[in-house]
């Protein structure tokens, strides 16, 4: 089992960031948050509302998930792919309303991709198409926002840029939890982190308490050192690779 008996109660305003190797079950963790998948025990519930029996429409009001990869396989425009995030909003028989293009038009801009609108999806390159689809879970204003792997093709100041997005997010009351690969980010931008080993085994706790070189080498199975830089510290992996 690669996460076992996990407890996690997250409060409006935090930004959680979930650490672990590769194959150690971020991804299905996230998954299982968002009610894509049952967990095997347990419950897990958004404002009261049990994710997996509550009907989608009414979760997604409430809950966005950015998957690891988005595949696109038909044309649309920028702005159409962004409008996808104001679905959960309209009813059955409803359209869009210039208040919900506004919207869209407002995430497109805070991504960096105002002027994209009319743009094919098609012709973007990785990290705008990544940008895009922080844009589409920005449109959808929900409570919670799910992030797998948020930086995934972006350059380090697109990186920055969109985890302050939800940094701000979370001050304004939603809540963040995202999946990081660099342990750094999470100093720079979490309140509390989870760490998973991969064998069921888990940590959770505030980010200055439980990040430390020890506990970080033992996860990543390679010894990590501590650097201080502008009161914090900075963990670096020195491997055991002779030069």
């Amino acid at each position: 089992m690669l996460v076992d008996q996990l407890q996690l109660a997250v409060n409006r305003g935090e930004f959680i960031a979930v650490i672990g190797q590769n194959g150690v079950g971020k991804t299905l963790t996230m998954h299982t948050l968002a009610g894509i998948r049952a967990a095997d025990s347990g419950d897990i519930h958004v404002d009261g509302l049990p994710v997996t029996t509550t009907r989608r429409q009414e979760i997604a009001r409430r809950l966005a998930l950015l998957p690891q990869h988005v595949d696109d396989i038909f044309p649309a425009t920028a702005l159409d792919t962004v409008m996808i995030g104001r679905h959960p909003h309209i009813g059955r028989f409803g359209w869009e309303t210039d208040s919900d293009v506004q919207i869209a038009i407002q995430a497109l801009e805070s991504v960096g991709l105002e002027g994209f609108a009319a743009r094919d999806v098609l012709t973007l390159s990785g990290g705008e198409r990544r940008r895009l689809a922080i844009a589409q879970i920005m449109t959808q204003r929900p409570d919670v926002y799910l992030l797998d792997e948020p930086t995934n093709h972006l350059d380090p100041q697109h990186q920055l840029e969109a985890l302050q997005l939800f940094r701000d997010k979370a001050d304004a009351g939603a809540v963040v939890i995202a999946n990081l690969h660099d342990v750094n980010l999470g100093v720079r931008y979490a309140d509390r982190c989870l760490l998973l080993y991969g064998n069921g085994q888990w940590d959770l706790g505030e980010t200055a308490d439980i990040l430390n070189s020890e506990r970080l080498s033992t996860l990543y199975g390679t010894p990590m050192e501590a650097l201080d830089w502008r009161s914090q510290k900075l963990f670096v992996a020195s491997g055991n690779v002779s030069a």
